[in-house]
């Protein structure tokens, strides 16, 4: 019966020096990065039923009025150009944040560690390129909600005045990086 509670003490010690091992306190990474194409519809102009909203851990689109889990949503500002918009900037308190890149999807292999925006829009036109982090999380080896998860999203298309089905939405191609924590944004295991 003692047996447990020493390997339950041994497998913490380990978990603890392992996030000991990294500057950042980050276990290693097991998730491996990748693409994926989605669609968000604006908050405004389209029905409630269309999910405008994406969250970055689940890798989803949701709809707004069923999940308090977002990172950011998009809508269509009173100019007719696309936005993105963190929590904060929804008055949601939970700072999500976003910014432009001045560097192509593909070039863009690690996550600015500042200067996103968490209370304001940012504007996107076709072919920008963000970085987006979610709002701090609880990793499974932390305590304290004190790290993000970080992307990349490339805008493949805009229709900001469509009043088909299909209408006022964004495409486009968001590769996440899983891991507590890192900011990796290549595809495959990322390095530290």
């Amino acid at each position: 019966m003692r047996t447990l509670p020493i390997l339950n003490a041994a497998l913490g010690g380990c978990l603890v020096l392992a996030a000991c091992g990294d500057v950042n306190g980050l276990l290693p990474a097991i998730y491996p990065n990748r693409t994926d194409t989605v669609s968000v519809y604006a908050l405004t102009g389209t029905p409630v039923s269309t999910p405008s909203a994406y969250y970055i851990l689940g890798r989803q689109v949701v709809r707004t009025d069923q999940s308090p889990a977002f990172d950011f949503a998009f809508d269509i500002d009173s100019l007719g150009r696309g936005v993105l918009l963190p929590t904060g900037a929804l008055k949601l308190g939970l700072q999500s944040g976003a910014q432009l890149s001045a560097v192509q999807f593909d070039s863009l292999k690690l996550a600015p560690s500042s200067g996103y925006k968490v209370d304001s829009a940012v504007v996107l036109t076709e072919n920008s390129v963000a970085a987006v982090h979610s709002r701090l999380v609880q990793c499974s080896y932390d305590y304290q909600p004190s790290h993000n998860y970080f992307a990349k999203l490339h805008v493949l298309e805009i229709d900001t005045t469509s009043t088909t089905t299909n209408g006022r939405r964004m495409d486009f191609a968001i590769l996440i990086d899983a891991n507590c924590g890192y900011r990796g944004l290549e595809p495959g295991v990322p390095r530290h």
